[in-house]
């Protein structure tokens, strides 16, 4: 399906382009799930590899504008000083986040809905022990390995809902919602599987299905994972894309730990560019790059 050009800055075309390949959902009808256990994670459906162009925004960074791209970069020290410290870490990050994104947006309320650490290191041990009652938050998983916007529109309405009314019930209610993804890496640069983030204003276009989150203590098996599942219409679901070549995929080399993207899952005021699709990829371009760890922490923002 054919997209109009999407306008852009003469400052872009002068980026730096890093060659690689992101994994996109394969076209066609088929259902996709997500199946997530401590230290791994599962899809159903297929995917497919496709070589695109990442262009390297560090040295414009301060081109990238939130409502404009769906992502920005912006400076913002933490007082965490060893993100493995949980007891820091919860103590300490999502104040912290709550603060920070308020001054990126404007909001009038932020409610830091949980972390996760991502690192390209490998998980085998940990994947392979056994958990019981495993919790989605405050773990180590590994980076996501698809393009893809956590939540699709319906389960972010609901996030909203949900969080509104449990946090500030007395409130007089909101008139937008927009929950991000707070995101920054902690080993030293350069990365080697760092996070690529597509200008929310290209994400259309292209096939895109809902990928349902399960979170699991055990994968099932082939066949169990794709048996019918009665309400799967009103479950947490992601959503995930296909190729389209119009997608214009953006990266920022050597982050440092003072450095933290703040990027877009669902706006709801759709006049604005309100979604920024996402996905770790392997950069080429540094010989010898050290693992990325790196830590994400989701809001929900509201304007009342």
């Amino acid at each position: 399906m054919a997209t109009a050009a999407i306008p852009h800055d003469d400052v872009e075309d002068g980026a730096r382009e890093v060659r690689t390949t992101i994994r996109f959902v394969d076209e066609g009808d088929f259902l996709t799930r997500r199946y997530v256990s401590a230290g791994k994670e599962m899809n159903t459906g297929t995917y497919s590899d496709h070589e695109v162009t990442v262009r390297d925004g560090m040295p414009i960074r301060d081109h990238f504008e939130l409502d404009v791209h769906g992502f920005r970069i912006a400076i913002q020290p933490s007082a965490v000083t060893d993100f493995h410290d949980k007891e820091m870490v919860e103590r300490l990050y999502e104040a912290e986040v709550e603060r920070h994104v308020k001054e990126l947006t404007g909001a009038d309320k932020v409610v830091p809905r949980g972390w996760m650490i991502r690192t390209s290191a490998d998980l085998s041990q940990q994947s392979a022990k056994k958990v019981e009652g495993y919790q989605h938050r405050g773990g180590i998983q590994p980076p996501a390995g698809e393009a893809h916007v956590d939540l699709n529109t319906a389960t972010a309405r609901m996030m909203a809902e949900n969080t509104y009314r449990d946090r500030f019930p007395d409130g007089p209610g909101f008139k937008r919602f927009l929950i991000t993804s707070y995101w920054r890496t902690f080993s030293p640069p350069p990365q080697d599987v760092p996070l690529a983030l597509c200008d929310g204003r290209t994400s259309f276009g292209g096939e895109e299905k809902s990928n349902t989150l399960f979170i699991v203590d055990d994968f099932p098996s082939e066949e169990e994972a794709v048996r019918p599942i009665e309400g799967e219409d009103k479950m947490i679901a992601a959503s995930i894309f296909s190729y389209n070549p119009a997608m214009r995929w953006w990266y920022f080399s050597n982050m440092s730990a003072d450095d933290a993207l703040l990027f877009k899952f669902h706006d709801s005021d759709h006049s604005l560019t309100w979604r920024c699709p996402h996905t770790a990829f392997i950069d080429p371009t540094f010989a010898n790059a050290n693992v990325r760890e790196s830590i994400e922490c989701r809001s929900v923002a509201f304007w009342e």
